[in-house]
């Protein structure tokens, strides 16, 4: 008999200084499509995409919520990672002070979002290699020093969003490591289980269905 393969549903959240690249990143993943002249997002966008992983018979939906940049949007961005399953924490390799900002990023999520949260740190616009200041022997040291000093693990992924390389990748690098074994475990006293079981989900409502069907 066939095992039927796992439905599971994480929320991730996208942070980083303006105009690194958040929305063309969600909106290449998402749609494929990519805009030279997108607007800068106002509050924070949602969308949402799905992702196979055939060897482990699992596609994973993602609740992605694209934040703004701007500074007088910062205090609205812990509304939007509360409760996150796993964030991008967005640089431009092109500018370092975006980086630095990355950096802040993710000690503001090491200090006030849910323990075990999947954090990736993305250099966008390699498609501008030639305007690189962001050193990406510096960026290795920097996470190596970070993941040694901590217990959970820290991504780092290139892309291009103009492009779209790379981008496929970082989110198939995320769904791997969210906690997609433990969806299906039983919980027991208080600890958490991150992410939804979609399939388990579909068969309730069924059931729903059937115990309301009429005679």
């Amino acid at each position: 008999m066939t095992e039927q393969n796992r439905f599971a549903q994480f929320k991730l959240v996208l942070l980083g200084e303006s105009a690194v690249g958040k929305s063309s990143i969600v909106h290449r993943f998402v749609k494929n499509t990519f805009d030279d002249l997108r607007e800068s997002t106002i509050g924070a966008a949602f969308l949402t995409q799905s992702i196979n992983l055939p060897d482990l018979k699992t596609t994973i939906k993602f609740e992605i919520w694209d934040t703004a940049g701007q500074e007088r949007y910062k205090s609205l961005a812990p509304m939007y990672y509360r409760n996150a399953n796993a964030a991008l924490c967005v640089y431009d390799i092109t500018s370092l002070s975006s980086f630095n900002k990355a950096q802040d990023w993710i000690k503001e999520l090491k200090k006030q979002a849910p323990e075990g949260i999947v954090i990736a740190l993305v250099g966008n616009k390699t498609d501008l290699t030639e305007n690189r200041q962001v050193d990406n022997d510096e960026v290795l040291q920097y996470i190596n020093d970070l993941n040694n000093d901590s217990n959970s693990k820290i991504i780092h992924s290139e892309c291009s969003a103009k492009l779209g390389e790379g981008v496929l990748d970082i989110f198939d690098q995320i769904a791997r490591s969210l906690p997609i074994d433990d969806i299906n475990k039983k919980v027991n006293g208080n600890k958490r289980i991150s992410g939804v079981d979609l399939g388990r989900n579909i068969k309730q409502n069924q059931n729903l269905q059937q115990n309301n069907s009429c005679c």
